[in-house]
């Protein structure tokens, strides 16, 4: 295998124009009301098909009708009456699961805003210090060539702790369906206004509280003013934002389960450059929630004050770092009285965004460099990998530490950063093709392996990987698995087994063409 060479992202966004604002996503039919969408179903359709819309509509029934789709992301949404029966809604999914072209069928799932409101413990901020952002600022206080997406509630992006760091571009509400992502009820929707202020409210500004640093901030509306949003939207309000030149996406939510179309949306986030940081969950259980169980994400637990283990944050094996989440100080609307304090893997969450832009502003890196360097410079706060990951996120080792240079910050996470890159070409000639390919590692301890195939637009193809087995994977027994609409997947894989080799198909659902299996190894 052959070294092949990197991108910048940001320097291949320059090319995006304003023609760009709203790729992808087209609204089948009108009248779709915010947040929840209980009586929709979402269709993944192969993205070999021609026409997706006309394949499923041969199979909806007549009280139903498609009311959305997403081309990019290759899925449409069916919408049923809310007085139909379960029932019906399980015969549709049976029936148009039969079909060789639809890779899926599944409900538009909720998801909810991850806060936890609590009674204010410190009269000042502490979560900045507890990650060492202002020694970081002694170096960089930010720049605002890093966008970081809030993917949430609305934003109050006229906040005066909020609006130097806000572009031309506010964002966009994919809850509403309109151009402005302005919460509807201020009173209510205050949740995405907070997140945002801890990762770049205005830092050394003047006024109010200190984010993580300045970058651009791009608010994705998603969820509505109780707190809830749709599956659909989500996933709509993921790929915009990557298209949009989101070096970091921040999902401080989280509910619904495994979701193809969630999957197929934080993969092409990673595919396409951006960093997904997302929030444990809040039950205090030893399940992290998805979509942050994603192995495209980056799953992020809480801390408080005195650094243990909030008591309601979710925690697990997915889990890559900690961050303050407890009584955190931030910007909330002006008509809660501009700042409050709450809690949750919510507020962890945009910490660990701030700091990744925080990051960029000092290093180029890639999303898998990042990722990378965030958890080899994190500091070890004494908890188990299952509580904090790599450890707890700290601002001034990832920006003093030259990510190659193979130094550490003390944490967890283990290596220095070292990468190695390779790629072979193949092709596969129909449906009934695959072919399997072996690797052998050429670090000892790797932190973190990264697969990607890079295949053609007008046809499907997937991602298997099996790790220290020894034997290749196959479309129903694997480790691991990438299984999008379209031919560009991923699979990340952390501390990865290196006992044998590692194990890589790539199979045809449909559709032929040539590809490029290219893996990245993390020292």
């Amino acid at each position: 295998m052959v070294e092949k060479p990197t991108l910048d992202r940001r320097t291949v966004l320059k090319a995006l124009g304003a023609g760009t604002l709203f790729s992808g996503v087209a609204s089948a039919a009108p009248g779709r009301q915010p947040g929840p969408k209980k009586d929709e179903i979402l269709v993944g359709v192969s993205a070999s098909v021609d026409d997706m819309e006309r394949t499923v509509r041969q199979a909806v029934p007549g009280n139903a009708r498609i009311v959305h789709r997403n081309e990019t992301l290759s899925y449409v949404a069916v919408k049923f009456p809310s007085q139909a029966p379960d029932h019906a809604k399980g015969n549709f999914i049976d029936a148009i699961t039969k079909k060789d072209e639809v890779k899926y069928a599944e409900p538009n799932a909720t998801h909810r805003a991850l806060a936890t409101p609590s009674d204010p413990r410190f009269g000042d901020q502490y979560a900045p210090q507890q990650v060492n952002a202002p020694a970081a600022w002694d170096t960089t206080l930010g720049d605002a060539g890093v966008t970081v997406a809030v993917i949430d509630t609305g934003v109050q992006y006229d906040h005066p702790d909020l609006a130097g760091n806000f572009g031309s571009a506010t964002g966009r509400d994919f809850a509403d369906g309109d151009g402005d992502p302005y919460p509807d009820v201020p009173a209510d929707e205050y949740h995405g206004t907070h997140v945002a202020g801890i990762v770049a409210s205005g830092t050394d500004n003047g006024t109010g509280v200190a984010g993580m640093g300045n970058s651009t901030l791009l608010s994705g509306r998603a969820l509505d003013e109780g707190g809830s949003g749709s599956t659909a939207d989500i996933a709509d309000a993921i790929e915009w934002a990557t298209d949009h030149g989101a070096a970091v996406i921040n999902m401080s939510l989280g509910g619904g389960g495994y979701t193809n179309t969630m999957k197929s949306a934080v993969s092409y986030a990673q595919s396409n450059g951006s960093l997904v940081v997302a929030a444990a969950g809040n039950n205090g259980s030893g399940t992290v929630s998805y979509p942050a169980a994603y192995n495209e994400c980056l799953a992020v637990s809480a801390l408080d004050a005195n650094e243990d283990l909030a008591s309601y944050s979710q925690y697990g094996s997915e889990i890559e770092l900690a961050a303050p989440g407890s009584n955190v100080l931030s910007t909330t609307t002006e008509t809660r009285g501009s700042y409050e304090r709450l809690s949750g893997t919510s507020m962890a969450t945009p910490a660990v965004s701030g700091v990744a832009g925080l990051t960029l502003a000092r290093w180029d890196l890639t999303n898998s460099e990042l990722r990378s360097h965030l958890k080899n410079t994190a500091v070890d706060v004494g908890l188990s990998a299952d509580e904090q990951g790599s450890g707890r996120v700290d601002a001034a080792n990832a920006v003093s530490t030259d990510p190659g240079s193979g130094g550490g910050g003390g944490g967890g996470g283990g290596g220095g950063g070292d990468s190695t890159s390779a790629s072979v070409d193949g092709s596969l000639s129909s449906s009934y093709d695959s072919k399997c390919w072996s690797y052998g590692f050429e670090y000892d301890s790797p932190s973190q392996v990264v697969v990607e195939i890079d295949g053609p637009r007008d046809a499907d193809f997937d991602l298997y990987v099996n790790d220290g087995t020894g034997s290749c994977p196959t479309t129903g027994s694997y480790d691991y698995r990438s299984w999008t609409p379209d031919s560009q997947e991923s699979i990340t894989i952390d501390e990865p087994e290196t006992s044998s080799a590692l194990h890589v198909l790539v199979d045809s659902y449909s559709g032929s063409g040539s590809y490029t299996l290219t893996i990245t190894e993390t020292a």
